[in-house]
């Protein structure tokens, strides 16, 4: 059984900074051969693509609302997927999500593998 926990969202003021995690664990779940995503929904709103980050970290692709203020990162050996989120906005307000998938294509029309529970971030204006 693979699993993906996301943490790290709580409240915060317009402004500042959050940083999410993903974890996965699951005995046949090699992280390293995954692509990973970020996602979030916002209430009432369809769930939306923030970035994706490959197997390796060595390529990436953010949303544009997102480009220069989140950065997406990963670390294989601790089977951890990061989203550094700067200068957050009331509209950055939602459900966030992790996913998996073989390959970075797929997450970028939200094809995954597997789905994190997700974490909730509140910004207040």
């Amino acid at each position: 059984q693979v699993t993906l926990v996301e943490s790290g969202g709580g409240l915060v003021r317009s402004g500042g900074s959050l940083r999410l995690s993903c974890e996965a664990s699951g005995r046949t779940f090699t992280f390293s051969q995954y692509a990973m995503g970020w996602y979030r929904q916002a209430p009432g709103k369809l769930r939306v693509r923030v970035g994706v980050i490959s197997w390796s970290g060595g390529e990436t692709w953010y949303v544009g609302s997102v480009k220069g203020k989140f950065i997406i990162s990963r670390d294989n050996a601790q089977r951890t997927v990061y989203l550094q989120m700067e200068s957050q906005k009331h509209e950055d307000t939602a459900t966030y999500y992790c996913a998996a998938a073989q390959n970075m294509s797929r997450l970028q029309v939200e094809i995954a593998d597997y789905w994190g529970q997700g974490t909730q971030v509140t910004v207040s204006s």
